[in-house]
């Protein structure tokens, strides 16, 4: 035992300089995700602001329970599926899709063209975007003056404020920023592809389709399980930033994700332990999604991605 520690100290001297690196990451998630694990004790408490986490008042369960019984916890968890799944349908293959056809393209000016106009949209808050979609969907705007134009509707309407296209505005919008950013992961995975399978596949006549098909993804199917397992995982955490810019009273029915609400619950209307209730449900649900879909992954892969 004592050689094992020694052995550690002298690894960890020579590491000094990776250490100290690392050292700003482990402070960070020790400070925002470990000590604040302390305040989930919230969830069972009927705590408000003039309390202390000790002195709150604990009610065990209650908190839950409301929760279960709340109407509009249920309709804005219906709407989170909703938009989540369409997401993963669609925004899940658009980025292997776009990365395999960068891929394709020869070295040179137009490649990284593609790839820098694919990116930019991540670069852009919501706060950005969302205002280009407000002013592109508003009554006079250019998606309304494109379909007057092609003779598909005769006057404009502020398509915003439909509530029953809310869900796939909110899904094309988080594609079209996400999408380019999402083939990062690919392009390096496809980078790290042996060039020899190529070439003695179109010696024995595979067509580029068929080289993709039986070259290129079966060779990513482990980071494209590991996008699989954290999208899986995060389906009920919709993006918080889009709904709070694109969200209205016209559209709010469909539009109120589980995030919206909790922070809607929280923030705005100071019910703390009900938001942190709502929120370490979500969580262990989180979690729970986490383990099955990498089960589900190691079984097509006869491994476990995590």
């Amino acid at each position: 035992m004592g050689i094992r520690i020694k052995q550690w100290c002298i690894d960890f001297k020579h590491q000094m300089p990776l250490q100290m690196m690392v050292l700003p990451g482990i402070i960070f998630m020790i400070v925002f995700n470990y000590i604040p694990i302390y305040g989930l004790k919230i969830a069972f408490q009927n705590y408000t602001v003039v309390d202390t986490l000790d002195s709150a008042r604990w009610v065990g369960l209650e908190n839950f329970r409301i929760i279960l019984t709340d109407k509009y916890f249920w309709d804005s968890v219906v709407n989170t599926l909703g938009i989540s799944l369409l997401k993963l349908l669609i925004g899940f293959v658009t980025p292997i899709i776009l990365a395999i056809m960068i891929y394709e393209l020869k070295d040179g000016p137009f490649k990284r063209i593609v790839q820098t106009i694919s990116y930019m949209p991540h670069f852009l808050s919501w706060i950005v975007l969302g205002g280009m979609l407000i002013t592109w969907l508003s009554t006079t705007g250019m998606f309304n003056q494109i379909l007057m134009g092609l003779g598909i509707i005769s006057e404009g309407k502020n398509i915003l404020l439909d509530a029953d296209k809310y869900w796939w505005i909110a899904v094309l919008s988080d594609v079209w920023k996400s999408t380019g950013w999402g083939t990062i992961l690919y392009l390096a995975s496809m980078a790290g592809i042996d060039t020899t399978y190529y070439e003695a596949a179109r010696i024995d006549g595979a067509s580029r389709l068929r080289q993709i098909w039986s070259i290129t993804i079966p060779l990513m199917k482990t980071i494209i399980s590991l996008n699989f397992i954290l999208t899986v995982s995060g389906l009920l955490k919709s993006n918080l930033d889009q709904t709070l810019v694109l969200m209205n009273t016209q559209n709010q029915a469909r539009a109120e994700v589980i995030n919206s609400y909790v922070y809607r619950m929280g923030l705005s209307q100071g019910d703390f332990s009900y938001a942190t209730a709502a929120g370490l449900g979500v969580s262990i649900v989180s979690v729970i999604l986490l383990v099955i879909a990498n089960k589900l992954t190691s079984k097509l892969n006869d491994q476990s991605v995590l």
